[in-house]
């Protein structure tokens, strides 16, 4: 009796590198509006975790092409129809065809890549602006009167990129750009929070706590606004302006150095045996008026001031 042959085994297909780099220069060139409507050949995930391999920095240069490009939202598109997207951005491309309550009949993609294009051309605000409704698929809930919620999707959102960042070492090689992205992702819904009846504690506490973000998240903010209801357009960025504005002033009142150093009240108050009351008040705006005139220093010791008032008593009407 003769055995037969064991089976061949057949080898997997070498990766196709090259076509990943097609389909992304294909998308660059696109967003850049220097190519025609075409489909680059397919990319498979093999082959873009292959190109990921070999060449990281080569495809983050063409990925920054995309999302910098005059026109990201057609080098998105070409990512898209040629597989790209859901190789190597599957949480994005879950966004594709996913309903909201404010686009109704279109979807959170659409939203997305108007945010993009809404966003200045810089990278860190573009990357976020792809990155900041990921987290929506997961989110995404229904109340019995059909209203649609995303109730902490800002915070999923994030989770989801920290995880995409150590699949994906398309930003170890920038860690300030990294940190970015996830700081704007979690924090993009804030600035469309303010109100008017914010005290200046509320405001002072928001920009310390954006802190160097506060300008990137001001302008992600009005980029994420995106109704085709001017009114309601009009609303929203004048909210984020009311609240620009706000915060500037503060620092600015905060900037200032005050004239008198601090407890120069009570410093009055037991040196002449003054109760709490206007006349300590008084004395105060004289001291202020005198150092605005240049007539004596400001911020001196509580001591040199007590010696100038004690000298001018009459004066000070003490």
């Amino acid at each position: 009796m003769v055995e037969s042959p064991e089976p061949k085994s057949v080898p997997s297909p070498a990766p196709r590198v090259d076509r990943v780099f097609d389909a992304l220069e294909a998308a660059a060139l696109a967003a850049e509006g220097r190519l025609e409507a075409t489909v680059p050949p397919p990319v498979s995930t093999d082959d873009f975790r292959a190109a990921v391999k070999l060449d990281p920095r080569a495809v983050r240069a063409r990925l920054d092409r995309v999302v910098m490009g005059e026109d990201p939202e057609r080098g998105l598109d070409t990512m898209l129809e040629a597989g790209a997207l859901a190789a190597i951005f599957p949480e994005v491309h879950a966004m594709v065809g996913f309903g909201d309550a404010e686009w109704r009949h279109k979807d959170v993609w659409k939203h997305t890549k108007q945010v993009v294009r809404q966003s200045e051309a810089r990278l860190e605000l573009r990357w976020a602006a792809l990155f900041h409704d990921i987290g929506k698929v997961k989110t995404r809930s229904i109340t019995a009167d059909g209203k649609v919620h995303f109730l902490g999707h800002a915070e999923v959102g994030t989770r989801m990129f920290e995880k995409l960042d150590r699949r994906l070492p398309l930003f170890v090689h920038e860690p300030p750009l990294k940190e970015t992205v996830r700081f704007l992702i979690l924090h993009h819904l804030r600035a469309n929070q303010y109100s008017p009846d914010w005290t200046d504690s509320a405001v002072r506490r928001f920009a310390r706590e954006l802190g160097p973000h506060l300008g990137d998240l001001l302008c992600l903010a009005r980029a994420d606004i995106t109704t085709k209801r001017p009114e309601k357009k009009r609303r929203g960025l004048q909210q984020i302006e009311d609240l620009q504005a706000r915060v500037a002033a503060l620092a600015a009142e905060d900037a200032r150095v005050a004239p008198l150093p601090s407890g120069i009240g009570d410093e009055l108050m037991r040196a002449f045996a003054l109760p709490p009351s206007r006349k300590v008040g008084e004395v105060k705006r004289q001291l202020e008026e005198a150092v605005a005139a240049g007539e004596i220093a400001g911020q001196l010791p509580a001591e040199a001031y007590i010696e100038l008032v004690r000298a001018s008593r009459e004066k000070f009407g003490i």
